[in-house]
């Protein structure tokens, strides 16, 4: 007879509403194991008994056969008490200890649920909240952990007899699928116009895939919120959505009906496919392939996603157009609206119609935003599909939240060292956005009981943050860390690097500096552990205007030149530029409202303004992207002189010669493409003379530029670490301030 015994584990990850727990089941009865599974406040714990044998190849199988959707952390095995089960159960979850599960993301609908949803025969045929232990929603209907129905916005909805079976069914593929349902007793979908439910089910579907055939605009509610759509080869239906969105010429997303499709419309290699069809579903931006008027105006990248719940495809099918603009339902400025009472107050005057589904969403979540470059993939929004899957471990000895900034808001808290980074929330410049923001902080913290007098609460250094005096104001400590070495720790913190010396370069529009300055193109040196040490920066420049500079490039362009001589007339050709620009010298020379800045950002600005683009712009950004596509339509050329001397990298020989250039003619792509030039090989010279021999860290908004990325990528190679899991603008500086509030907390 083999001899027998019992193995305890401890599994930590993803592993809630993933189908954990039925599979730990089915493996259980494969290796003839009695024993139980269940849900805890940390992950899965799992008790089993029978041939030693059998026992080492459960253990194995549990880690090498997860399911797709679950990712595990860790697995703490132990001997356990022979406790002579019979058989093989799954157990009530358990309650008591503080949560620290780590909640699955939403998860884009699988295959065999298509397959079942245009089958005929089938129950759940066009059924339109389809789902099963391997697909559907999780983040956006949790209400508290453990993850079970009782704590999800589906528990209103009693199963059926016929769903309840599934559900209790070892053998079913709905086994414990929390948000089980069927069209005889789950929430449907109803199609609204003029403040009335005109119809619903079916026929809701096929109607507002009519209307968008017919150029309507329809709200529809998705996973985390409401999408305004329209049809994208439909240019009327285009402009009248960026009219009444206020949405001037920031590029909108698409949706398209399959992968073939989109490779018609963008270019895809393996990479880039392979996220887009990835269970995360993210919009991935790439070359664009067709022009859709009105889409993406100016823009030489188009981001495109496929269909990821049930809805999606449905709408397709009944014959909506196959390339759909599909963007945030909300009005320019203001958080996507996720409440169907909210969204149909807000969105009137918008949309023409609401397709409204009945499952109540706990909490709103935008569509995540990705691409591939030659230096890897990395994420520029963080949200559906990604968020709140734990990021890194943190050595933290208590919890920790970390507040983020104003723009492109995200939070991250720590519990039990594990770093839960929140969905993007936005920018915090109007009211609607700050009550995300807070309502994003006492959500997560609510949903591992974190209590506020607990917290140590990381903030931006800038006092005036809405971020920062919220976390000032808040009952824990806090303590204020530094916009751009929080850049650079983000990086490092992904890679659970704390001890690595590393050059860390932070390019953004704007931070506040140690000195009060804004800064923004800043080199360190150092460590998360050890700190870092500012060692270079950007050549200072007055800024008329501050930080309302960053709206005009002409504006910015009058700081930056002003230390230049003989410079032309700038408002004749071919500069052009308007009268905001001699107001902006006038208010450096009298000194009223002017400001220093290193803004690596604001260079950018710049050379924009001196290469044509002298208008306001509609989006962060803007003026930037604009002078990344023109280069990126030239051929390669010499870069310009951006020397690096006595520790700042002096702009003035690169911007005197790029005026020159103008003045004789020089084609502006070819100009653009020069600038980039020089700030890769001034990053290459920073490199070589601060430690050539250490990973270079590249961190904060610029580095969103792909052809600074891939050009700096052809130098450097895997020296040059880049942020990769949160994104390297302003929705990464959580993750940064957590690792370096951790370090704080221990000193």
């Amino acid at each position: 007879m083999p001899a027998v015994g019992a193995l305890d584990l401890r599994i930590r990850g993803v592993v809630q509403g993933v189908g954990f727990r039925p599979f730990v089941y089915r493996l259980a009865r494969r290796h003839a194991l009695a024993g139980w599974v269940r849900n805890g406040e940390s992950g899965v714990a799992v008790h089993v008994e029978g041939p030693l044998d059998a026992l080492d190849a459960f253990a194995r199988a549990v880690v090498d056969e997860a399911p797709p959707a679950a990712s595990i952390a860790s697995v703490d095995a132990t001997p356990g008490a022979f406790e002579r089960h019979r058989e093989f159960a799954i157990r009530e979850s358990s309650a008591g200890e503080r949560p620290t599960a780590r909640i699955a993301p939403d998860i884009a609908v699988c295959r065999a649920c298509l397959r079942e949803l245009f089958d005929p025969a089938d129950r759940r045929y066009r059924y339109p909240y389809i789902n099963c232990t391997d697909c559907g929603p999780r983040y956006s209907i949790v209400l508290g952990l453990p993850y079970d129905r009782p704590a999800t916005t589906m528990a209103s909805w009693t199963m059926c007899a016929r769903c309840e079976a599934e559900y209790d069914d070892p053998a079913d593929r709905r086994f414990h699928a929390q948000p089980q349902a069927c069209p005889a007793c789950g929430p449907s979908y109803v199609l609204r116009e003029d403040g009335r439910d005109e119809m619903r089910g079916t026929a809701a579907i096929a109607a507002a895939a009519a209307r968008l055939r017919d150029g309507a605009i329809v709200a529809i509610k998705g996973i985390g919120g409401y999408h305004l759509a329209c049809n994208a080869t439909d240019a009327e239906a285009v402009a009248a959505l960026r009219e009444r969105k206020y949405r001037k010429e920031r590029p909108f997303a698409v949706m398209t009906c399959s992968v073939e499709l989109a490779r018609t419309l963008v270019e895809l290699d393996d990479a880039a496919e392979a996220l887009l069809t990835s269970v995360a579903r993210p919009i991935v931006l790439a070359r664009a392939r067709r022009v859709l008027e009105g889409v993406a105006p100016g823009n030489r990248e188009l981001g495109v996603m496929l269909p990821y719940t049930p809805l999606h495809h449905l709408l397709f099918a009944e014959g909506a157009p196959d390339v759909l603009v599909l963007t945030s339902a909300n009005r320019s400025s203001e958080p996507i609206a996720f409440e169907d009472a909210d969204a149909v107050a807000n969105l009137a005057g918008i949309a023409e119609a609401f397709l409204v589904g009945e499952r109540r969403i706990a909490r709103r979540i935008d569509d995540s935003v990705a691409r591939v470059t030659a230096a890897g993939s990395s994420v520029l929004r963080r949200a559906r599909g990604f968020a709140p899957r734990a990021i890194v471990t943190i050595p933290a000895t208590r919890s920790i939240l970390a507040v983020g900034g104003d723009l492109k808001n995200a939070i991250a808290l720590v519990v039990a060292g594990q770093a839960f980074v929140s969905q993007h929330v936005g920018d915090l410049d109007h009211l609607p956005a700050r009550d995300a923001f807070e309502q994003t902080v006492h959500d997560l913290c609510a949903m591992y009981e974190i209590h506020e007098d607990e917290l140590l609460l990381a903030h931006d250094a800038h006092p005036e943050y809405a971020s920062s005096v919220f976390a000032r104001s808040t009952l824990g400590e806090h303590v204020a860390i530094q916009h751009h070495r929080a850049h650079v720790a983000s990086v490092l913190a992904e890679r659970g690097e704390w001890d690595r010396e590393v050059i860390g370069v932070a390019f953004d529009g704007t931070g506040y500096g140690d000195d009060g300055t804004i800064w923004g193109g800043e080199i360190f040196t150092g460590s998360i552990r050890g700190g870092f040490d500012r060692v270079a920066h950007l050549r200072e420049a007055p800024l008329p205007g501050g930080d309302a500079a960053a709206q005009f490039p002409v504006q910015a362009a009058a700081g930056f030149l002003f230390d230049l001589d003989d410079l032309p007339d700038l408002t004749a050709e071919p500069f052009g530029f308007p009268a905001r620009y001699a107001f902006a010298r006038s208010m450096i020379e009298r000194g009223v409202r002017t400001f220093r800045t290193t803004s690596m950002g604001r260079l950018f600005d710049t050379v924009a303004a001196l290469l044509g683009f002298t208008r306001e712009i509609t989006f962060e950004g803007q003026a930037a992207m604009w002078l990344e596509h023109q280069a990126a339509a030239a051929s390669e050329t010499a870069a310009y002189e951006f020397p690096l001397r006595d520790g700042e990298l002096d702009y003035r020989p690169l911007l005197a010669a790029i005026v020159d250039d103008r003045l004789c003619g020089r084609d502006g792509g070819s100009i653009a493409r020069a600038f980039h030039g020089a700030v890769v090989e001034a990053v290459v010279g920073v490199h070589a003379a601060f430690g050539a021999d250490r990973p270079l860290v590249a961190s904060g908004g610029v580095w969103q530029n792909r052809l600074l990325v891939e050009s700096l990528y052809a130098r450097l190679g895997e020296s040059l670490w880049l942020n990769r899991i949160v994104p390297a603008n302003d929705g990464g500086l959580c993750l940064g301030q957590a690792a370096l509030a951790a370090v704080a907390m221990r000193s």
